[in-house]
């Protein structure tokens, strides 16, 4: 693309990985940030939560069953579940194993961007059922330019396989040669509805990024980092799902 990306398309770019298995890219990151004890952590690794000292980037995280969050932006390749039977890397690869934390919904294998991690199960479960409508917003790249009358379509709705559906919003925000950046805001979160949804209006998408959660913004965190979520954020989330955090979550 030319200029026109937005500033979420930069944290969204993959880092060249050279000729490292997914695993071995995920262990290069865990050694250089995470530590157990003082020592570099290694995938497999054990260590009781109530003795060890576990760090990343130098700071010492909770090590008894608190509620943490951590907002992850996920690369390609990466599959979004606690543990995959064909021996892929996961997301909860890439954070620390303790206390152990889930993903909030699923980013599909090719898609990249923000993926919430946390252990507390009530906020993923709000966060994460259609019924409470928050948004999932993506940026797509896309083959053409689409017209205001192509993605009035998707917000109006369009028939996919498994009924129908549609986009809470819809716009274009950079253009580039014969391709565009495509904002699109959902609420259903269906398997690759995003991609589903842009097809069905002949869009066919060449790369798709999460960018928000609802309040929680992707912002520049570099791709296959983490960092734990601050108390405003925590709070807005619960804010948005209806939660009162004076009651506080319940690890998972």
């Amino acid at each position: 693309m030319g200029t026109s990306h937005p500033r979420h398309e930069r944290a969204a770019t993959p880092h060249a990985g050279g000729d490292l298995t997914g695993h071995q890219r995920v262990q290069k990151v865990l050694a250089a940030r995470v530590a157990v004890d003082g020592r570099p952590a290694t995938l497999g690794d054990k260590a009781d939560p109530r003795q060890s000292v576990i760090t990343v980037d130098g700071e010492r995280i909770p090590t008894n069953p608190d509620l943490v969050y951590w907002l992850l932006n996920k690369p390609r390749d990466v599959v979004t579940t606690a543990d995959d039977p064909q021996g892929r890397p996961t997301v909860v690869e890439l954070v620390p194993a303790h206390p152990r934390v889930y993903p909030v919904g699923r980013l599909d294998r090719d898609t990249e961007g923000l993926l919430l991690l946390t252990n507390d199960g009530e906020l993923a479960h709000r966060l994460a059922h259609p019924s409470f409508e928050v948004p999932k917003t993506y940026v797509a790249r896309v083959r053409g330019v689409p017209s205001k009358a192509r993605l009035g379509q998707l917000t109006t709705g369009v028939e996919l396989n498994d009924g129908q559906a549609r986009a809470v919003s819809a716009r274009v925000t950079g253009t580039s040669n014969e391709e565009a950046l495509v904002e699109v805001s959902v609420v259903d979160g269906r398997k690759r509805e995003v991609r589903r949804l842009l097809g069905a209006v002949d869009l066919r998408v060449q790369r798709l990024a999460r960018v928000r959660l609802g309040p929680l913004e992707l912002g520049t965190i570099a791709q296959g980092k983490f960092r734990p979520l601050t108390s405003q954020e925590v709070g807005a989330l619960y804010a948005a799902v209806g939660l009162d955090r004076q009651q506080g979550g319940h690890p998972r």
